[in-house]
């Protein structure tokens, strides 16, 4: 409903500004009036009592306060209050005069835009004369419709579901289509991720309809949306229409935002194995040693941004995105480079970045950059170890251990010593001989895979630099003082 509108702030810009948001906006306004100063407010409020006013609590002096409190009791206008002190004393201010909003400046403008919402429905609910603002549930439909097959049902809708790029854009967006002027529609349901809205099966502009108001969301809030809209037959129960559409929802992450998508049918995946197998991690393991950031980056667009439908399940790619990070955590702490806090939070910004990020283009770039700063890295602190040989040596065989050929006469090689020297040099220095110290560090390896993962034996010893499985059994229990198998049952009992 439109209502008159008061918007009083002593900064001319910042008052132009506030009026013209609303102006743009796709709320409905009957009259804008705007005031310089107090006087002037006081002057226009009791001429024109306006249902909504925003004013500035600064302009008000203590001299003033009660009368202006007395004015809003009296009047009971919507009343949103701006100020430039995010203090106690202005958040008790807007309580005791129960405002709809406080807002600091300076100004956000999805706060702004979020506060003019709020007004604009207590405003409609206030003018309808049949009470309090529409319910978003109908009779014939309630949650658990969506969520559970209803028997008896035969009412079709169709389906649409409307999804914010920054999930605390939710609650704007639910405000926002419950202002915006659908036709057909029958009803808006939110839900903590998302937004479906239900259109009668008469409804033949649900796209246009759908584009439109993603074009006045990206005005007003300069926000992405992605919507889907499920055009399924009429047999098809609700609910397994609502199942269907946020599964589509899931292919946002490979397609991104600012798109509507129609479809009719229950999106399939195609299956993808989310871990590296022995050559690609070692493959891995070359890129990374030789600082090949191109050939890492042709190989993360050729794997995941050429993807086509059908798409695999993007829980399994990102599973096999952490596999990838796996294998540059372990070059991370050949280098020891988790032990720089800088790092470590990067490192902990690309995890997360790969279980949460919504889409897959933007973890890839975010996981090239990481790879940028990792070598960056890497570099600085082999020139801090250049003048040690042990520490590279042993650097060198954590990064390589898993090639079976690894030998004490290359790993000299790589350190420029003499191989004699170099053994020398290592026993002395760790106690431990060549062999011993390669052998713990592929026992470190085996024993995580048997933990972590079902892999067969064979194949653990394969990844872990032993090239006869029955040799590494041997050496495991001789070392372990159980088999393979039985420390894999003790470990995950």
């Amino acid at each position: 409903m439109e209502g008159k509108w008061l918007i009083a702030d002593r900064d001319l810009n910042e008052r132009e500004g506030l009026k013209w948001m609303l102006k743009t906006s796709s709320i409905p306004v009957a009259n804008i009036l705007s005031a310089a100063d107090y006087q002037e407010f006081i002057v226009l409020f009791e001429k024109e009592a306006p249902e909504v006013v925003l004013i500035e609590l600064d302009m008000i002096s203590k001299e003033d306060w009660p009368a202006f409190r007395d004015l809003i009791q009296i009047y009971e206008p919507i009343l949103l209050l701006t100020s430039a002190e995010a203090t106690f004393e202005k958040a008790r201010l807007a309580i005791d005069l129960q405002a709809l909003d406080l807002m600091i400046k300076p100004f956000s403008t999805v706060k702004i835009k979020s506060a003019y919402q709020k007004a604009s429905r207590k405003l409609s609910g206030k003018l309808k004369p049949n009470g309090p603002m529409q319910s978003t549930l109908y009779k014939d439909i309630t949650y658990e419709t969506l969520f559970i097959s209803q028997t008896g049902f035969r009412e079709n809708y169709h389906i649409s579901a409307f999804k914010a790029e920054e999930i605390e854009m939710n609650r704007t967006l639910h405000s926002f289509l419950l202002e915006y002027s659908f036709k057909d529609l029958h009803g808006i349901f939110p839900l903590s991720d998302m937004v479906i809205l239900l259109f009668k099966e008469s409804c033949t502009t649900i796209m246009e309809q759908c584009r439109k108001a993603m074009r006045r969301w990206e005005e007003d809030f300069s926000d992405s949306l992605a919507i889907v809209v499920h055009k399924g037959n009429s047999s098809m129960p609700l609910n397994e229409k609502y199942r269907q559409t946020r599964k589509m929802l899931d292919f946002t992450y490979y397609k991104g935002y600012r798109q509507v998508v129609e479809f009719e049918y229950s999106p399939k995946w195609v299956y993808l194995d989310p871990f590296l197998t022995p050559p690609e991690q070692r493959n891995w393991i070359d890129m990374l040693t030789n600082y090949e950031l191109e050939k890492i980056k042709k190989c993360l667009y050729d794997e995941f941004l050429h993807l086509e439908t059908p798409y695999p399940d993007p829980g399994l790619v990102r599973i096999r995105l952490t596999s990838i990070l796996a294998q540059i955590r372990r070059f991370m702490k050949t280098y020891t480079l988790e032990e720089d806090e800088h790092f470590e939070r990067e490192y902990r910004y690309i995890f997360n970045s790969i279980l949460y990020d919504t889409v897959l283009y933007r973890t890839v770039q975010n996981l090239i950059l990481f790879m940028q700063k990792i070598f960056q890295g890497v570099e600085a602190n082999i020139r801090s170890l250049k003048n040690d040989p042990i520490e590279r040596g042993i650097a060198y065989m954590e990064a390589n251990f898993s090639n079976s050929q690894l030998r004490l006469e290359e790993v000299a090689q790589y350190v420029e010593r003499n191989p004699s020297y170099f053994s020398h040099l290592i026993t002395s220095t760790t106690g431990s001989s060549f062999t011993d110290v390669l052998t713990r560090i592929r026992m470190k390896e085996a024993k995580r895979l048997l933990i972590e993962t079902n892999k067969p034996i064979n194949e653990i010893a394969a990844m872990a630099g032993f090239q006869n499985s029955n040799y590494f059994s041997r050496l495991f229990k001789d070392l372990m003082g159980s088999s393979p198998r039985e420390y894999r049952k003790e470990m995950k009992l």
